[in-house]
């Protein structure tokens, strides 16, 4: 029975679950419920902090489990990240009081508080700095206030609460994180469940990237109206009652989608409808 760790709580948690969910999984589970066994799909979930999961998977006491980058690139033993699911994304930078001047780069020194320190160690190491590193859980942006630290060193989303503690973003991003999959190895995602497993997920991963787009176009536009609309291979293309006009359909990506429906709007084709798209495997 192939056995995958979900995050029990946080802010991965709900969007992992729904994922699994989508993905044709039984994962539910009462608040208290450590576990649940999927018998259909011989499948065994168990739900852990977002930050043991790496520790289980990487010494192979569980094949895969979903977690944050971040999260997983702080372990003490980072396990093998095989699939980027694109929710949850997040940067890791560093903060510095506001108008004080600092980089990263002029932290030698410091002290830098934060609650990732084997990620701002490394970076640190990487950027040639010499500072001290001063884990906290919680709270990061108030250390410097108290006393603590000179920079801090944290996950940002809008920033506002660093702003709302008089501090700046400087520097490039440590890391881009969002939700992923890991396994101990190569050898455990190719198991033939978890394949299956990584199978699907990425059909509901992809699937979210496109919709299905269908519209009516004169024959005269069609060679334009294809060349907006590729599809993948190509798009289905119809014949309609009236000779001059056929119908279309293709996958497209959501990105830039309202523009390429104006697009076709403006070549004369009618009745666009876009609709969203569950699952795909391409």
């Amino acid at each position: 029975m192939l056995r995958i760790a979900l995050p029990n709580k946080g802010s991965l948690a709900e969007g992992a679950a729904a994922l699994v969910a989508e993905a044709g999984y039984s994962c539910g589970r009462s608040a208290k419920e450590l576990s649940r066994v999927d018998s259909a799909n011989d499948v065994e979930f168990f739900f852990l902090r977002p930050r043991d999961i790496a520790t289980y998977v990487s010494r192979g006491v569980i094949e895969l489990g979903i977690t944050g980058r971040d999260l997983n690139e702080d372990a003490a033993a980072p396990a093998r990240e095989v699939l980027a699911l694109g929710f949850g994304r997040s940067s890791f930078r560093y903060a510095v009081p506001a108008g004080s001047g600092l980089v990263p780069e002029a932290l030698g020194g410091k002290r830098v508080a934060c609650s990732y320190k084997n990620i701002v160690e490394r970076d640190l190491a990487r950027r040639g700095v010499s500072a001290t590193v001063v884990k906290v859980d919680g709270a990061v942006e108030i250390s410097i206030k108290l006393g603590v630290a000179d920079a801090v060193a944290d996950v940002v989303e809008s920033g506002s609460t660093l702003r709302q503690a008089g501090l700046e973003v400087v520097g490039e991003p440590v890391m881009l994180s969002e939700a992923i999959v890991v396994a101990r190895d190569v050898s455990a995602a190719d198991l033939p469940a978890a394949r299956k497993f990584l199978r699907r997920v990425r059909g509901i991963v992809v699937a979210r990237d496109y919709e299905m787009v269908e519209y009516d176009i004169p024959r005269s536009a069609l060679e334009q109206a294809v060349a907006l609309t590729p599809g993948f291979e190509s798009p289905t293309i119809a014949p309609l009652n009236d000779p001059v006009w056929v119908a279309v359909k293709a996958l497209c990506r959501k990105k830039g989608l309202a523009e390429t429906m104006d697009s076709l709007e403006a070549i004369g084709a009618k009745g666009i409808v876009a609709m969203p798209v569950r699952a795909a495997r391409i």
